[in-house]
């Protein structure tokens, strides 16, 4: 079952420092779960300066309960990053399907 997950970080003044903090436990549990065929693609919402300001995943876990263990345990999460989430189950399209995107920054 696939899922759409967009999030957005909080808008205090620590919000930033705390993406920077979480943001390599972040990448290394995603590359995981790519490895794992969990996360299909990701991408952090920038605003009009450049900085990121949240995060669009699209996911695939056999379950919402299986869904909800990996959020349990996200760095972002745990690290309260995201303020505002919103996960919806989603149907990437068959053009779509084992596509790889190159280059990470």
């Amino acid at each position: 079952m696939q899922f759409l997950l967009i999030a957005f970080d909080g808008v205090d003044e620590g919000a930033a420092g705390r993406r920077l903090a979480a943001r390599e436990a972040h990448i290394e549990l995603g590359d995981e779960m790519v490895a794992a065929g969990r996360m299909l693609f990701g991408t952090a919402i920038l605003d009009d300066e450049g900085r990121m300001i949240g995060s669009m995943l699209v996911l695939d876990f056999p379950s919402r309960a299986e869904l909800d263990a990996w959020f349990a345990v996200e760095p972002y999460v745990t690290g309260k990053v995201w303020e505002r989430v919103d996960i919806r189950p989603c149907a990437v399209g068959p053009s779509f399907r084992g596509m790889t995107v190159a280059g990470r920054d």
